[in-house]
């Protein structure tokens, strides 16, 4: 499956593995490229070390392209930047702010950057500024989310920009893979899925909650902070919306305190009861284990499989 982002990234199907903060390591950006789509290492608030050694891992372990995403309201997001070009990074993919502050210096050491966009407005921002591509992605992924879904927000951003659009949130399948090309994406970005991978180092139990999980599974916290963030219904999401039911500045405090390293308690101590279990909605879909190359050669197949066969329905 040949279109113009495995063209531009030199990579072999157009499968983006999403940057899951303190999930997308070294290990499983180096096994998602080894299997044909594009890994990407999450930045996050990792200082310019602790990604360098990521990065290092990675190397170490393919000779294909892969990614760094950074979150650009970062601290360490200078050092990070300047990183990307010491390490001879090919693709940067970005959240949370603008790259405009360094663009110019990233498209000068030859790195594609590909923005997450949540709207049109954005993408037409980012497709100004210079990227190459850009993620256009729906409020049902996990983690940090806007206010759009896929379905209505990918084909008015691949109208509204002449560079190549992603699909990002509710795709992991070949079916979701289909649909997005169908929309007009050149590829897609995964998050959830790839939590099943033998290659994804999280705690066992942020692996049964996700296999457990059905299509009502997940919620929408922080919307009164203004940063909604999509997770697994536990303890602590149930707690977070009822304080939220009744906000105010004493609460919002009380809010920040408790979810302070909630994701990390999750991922690495699989802390059921003060977790963050960010997911995306399509966690119904994902009920066993796997790797990363079966899950994009199955995706990939589906898909081809689909989009070959679809003159039938008409």
């Amino acid at each position: 499956m040949q279109t113009k982002i495995t063209e531009l990234l030199h990579i072999q199907y157009p499968v983006f593995q999403g940057a899951m903060a303190w999930i997308a390591d070294g290990y499983l950006a180096a096994a998602v490229s080894n299997a044909g789509g594009l890994g990407i290492i999450a930045g996050g608030a990792a200082p310019a070390e602790v990604v360098r050694k990521e990065i290092q891992i990675a190397k170490s372990r393919t000779d294909r392209p892969f990614g760094v995403n950074i979150m650009l309201l970062s601290p360490n997001t200078d050092d990070l930047a300047q990183l990307v070009i010491d390490e001879g990074i090919q693709v940067v993919t970005t959240g949370a702010g603008s790259p405009a502050k360094y663009m110019e210096k990233w498209k000068a050491a030859g790195i594609k950057v590909i923005p997450v966009v949540a709207s049109v407005a954005y993408a037409k921002r980012m497709a100004r500024m210079g990227a190459d591509a850009v993620i256009a992605e729906g409020m049902e992924s996990g983690g940090h989310i806007g206010d759009t879904t896929t379905m209505a927000l990918l084909p008015q951003v691949v109208d509204a920009v002449d560079i190549p659009v992603i699909a990002a949130g509710g795709i992991a399948d070949g079916r979701g893979l289909a649909a997005a090309r169908i929309l007009g994406a050149e590829g897609v970005q995964c998050g959830t899925i790839f939590l099943s991978a033998e290659e994804c180092h999280i705690s066992e139990k942020y692996k049964e909650l996700i296999y457990k999980a059905s299509d009502i599974s997940t919620v929408i916290t922080g919307k009164a902070s203004g940063h909604p963030v999509r997770s697994l219904k536990t303890p602590l999401s149930r707690k977070l919306m009822e304080m939220e039911g009744h906000i105010e500045t004493r609460t919002l405090e009380e809010i920040e305190a408790m979810t302070a390293g909630s994701l990390r308690k999750a991922v690495q101590d699989g802390n059921f009861a003060e977790g963050t279990f960010m997911s995306g909605q399509i966690a119904g879909l994902v009920n066993h284990a796997s790797n990363c190359q079966e899950i994009v050669s199955t995706m990939v197949q589906e898909a081809e499989g689909l989009l070959t066969g679809a003159a039938k329905l008409v």
